[in-house]
């Protein structure tokens, strides 16, 4: 096995990877249910809870980008991730946070944009 081959998961792994709603981060399911999301856990609470993995995080994501200094990326800043940590981020994630997560939101006067790139200006 050649060392590029070492670093890209099998495909069932890959296919197990979940990308947050709120900020796009992939992780594995088991991580977000361990450790939560590390950019949103204040407002999602996944930690622990297997239901809130599955609704705040999605297997339907299109590309994804390493991002090492979000703090300097123009991609991070184009995708709106550069306050968030270092990671492994979907390009494009389809579907949409729940309605009490859109209300939390809402109630501290966030904005929510939908990273399915439809609210992009």
């Amino acid at each position: 096995m050649s060392q590029a081959q070492a670093l890209i998961p099998p495909q069932p792994r890959a296919k197990a990877l979940r990308a947050c709603l709120l900020c796009s981060l992939i992780q594995t399911p088991a991580d977000f249910r361990r450790n939560g999301c590390p950019n949103c856990e204040e407002i999602l609470q996944m930690r622990g809870a297997q239901d809130r993995v599955q609704s705040c995080t999605t297997t339907h994501f299109d590309g994804v980008m390493a991002v090492v200094d979000p703090e300097t990326s123009w991609v991070a800043r184009w995708q709106r991730i550069s306050k968030y940590v270092r990671g492994m981020y979907a390009v494009r994630v389809k579907g949409r946070i729940p309605e009490d997560v859109e209300a939390e939101l809402e109630s501290r006067n966030i904005k929510y944009r939908p990273r399915d790139q439809s609210d992009m200006d």
